[in-house]
């Protein structure tokens, strides 16, 4: 006799992979809005296949041009793809990167773009990622969202963000990226998935004052607050973390000192599905939180390095308009 326990758990299973197959239909249709006679290549890894498994199933259902490819996983957010695997993304009408590190920011990703791949990358991306949280927002609805904030962030170029006693300031640099809304139809666009801010550089050498962190710092969702402190540009100090896979990535970025490191992005989440997850992929969506980004340069090793730091509870102010109070996105 089947155990009902049994038959429970196989139930439940049969319902989670139909919710994986959801979601990559999704994706596929209505983020990609892939075509019957576009290319399509899948990127996966060991670590994100199952995920990878899915969305090639899903594209297979709209195109007989669909490929999938399974690398190494690389070591670090930005390491570059082996060459074959470039090569094969710059051919494509779409290119779907789920892996366990980003190539976002890569040469391979930036040469698929400007020859017409349009691209979406999932880093970190996991079946509860997949099924949950920011992969289940209405991303039409969140297109005419973020299309709307439009008007108010062309008036504005400063920025303030305040919280516990702290605040930062700087000015942004050209214009807010408006793009990341879950939808990729254009020639040469890029998303990340789940999606939904907005962001923009920043004037580094604008940035001053002080930053509590309460939110995640990459792939770590914070237990404690970190504090991150700037004076005109130069980074002065980063206070307060003693988790030992934080102080591994924070060590990771000031190798080579804190004075390669700048501030050069910052952007605030339109997700409201989206949770924090210590992934930042999600982390940053989430609606009513900010974010930070620090790189650091061509470091000994040759490479960029990056860390996302969020924020959850900020008040943030454009000008005189405060687009987040205390954790609370705005709408008017």
């Amino acid at each position: 006799m089947v155990d009902e326990q049994d038959l429970g758990s196989v139930a439940a299973d049969a319902a989670e992979k139909e919710r994986i197959r959801n979601s990559a239909r999704t994706v596929i249709d209505t983020c990609m809005q892939l075509r019957s006679h576009e290319n399509l290549l899948i990127v996966t890894d060991p670590h994100t296949a199952e995920i990878g498994q899915a969305l090639y199933e899903a594209g297979s259902q709209v195109s007989d041009r669909v490929l999938m490819v399974m690398m190494p996983s690389t070591h670090r957010h930005g390491q570059e793809p082996p060459n074959p695997v470039a090569d094969m993304m710059r051919r494509q009408h779409v290119v779907i990167a789920a892996t366990r590190y980003s190539l976002t920011h890569t040469r391979a990703r930036l040469t698929a773009s400007k020859d017409g791949a349009r691209i979406a990358t999932m880093p970190g991306v996991n079946r509860a990622m997949f099924i949950e949280g920011g992969m289940t927002a209405d991303f039409d609805s969140l297109q005419t969202s973020i299309a709307t904030m439009g008007k108010i962030l062309r008036r504005h170029r400063s920025v303030v963000i305040e919280g516990n006693g702290t605040g930062l300031s700087f000015d942004i640099s050209g214009r807010w990226n408006l793009e990341d809304n879950g939808i990729c139809n254009r020639p040469g666009q890029v998303t990340n998935l789940p999606a939904g801010k907005i962001f923009s550089q920043v004037k580094t050498e604008t940035v001053t004052g002080t930053i509590e962190i309460d939110g995640a710092w990459d792939s770590v969702a914070l237990k404690s607050p970190i504090t991150v402190i700037f004076d005109q540009g130069r980074l002065i100090e980063i206070e307060g973390p003693e988790d030992g896979q934080l102080k591994e990535q924070i060590a990771e970025i000031t190798e080579d000192g804190i004075d390669s490191i700048q501030l050069v992005e910052f952007g605030f989440g339109m997700n409201p599905q989206a949770r924090i997850t210590g992934n930042a992929l999600e982390d940053e969506k989430v609606l009513g939180s900010c974010y930070i980004v620090l790189k650091q340069s061509n470091n000994r090793r040759g490479v960029d390095l990056r860390s996302s730091a969020v924020t959850t509870k900020s008040t943030v102010r454009l000008g005189d308009q405060y687009l987040i109070d205390s954790g609370v996105f705005q709408s008017n």
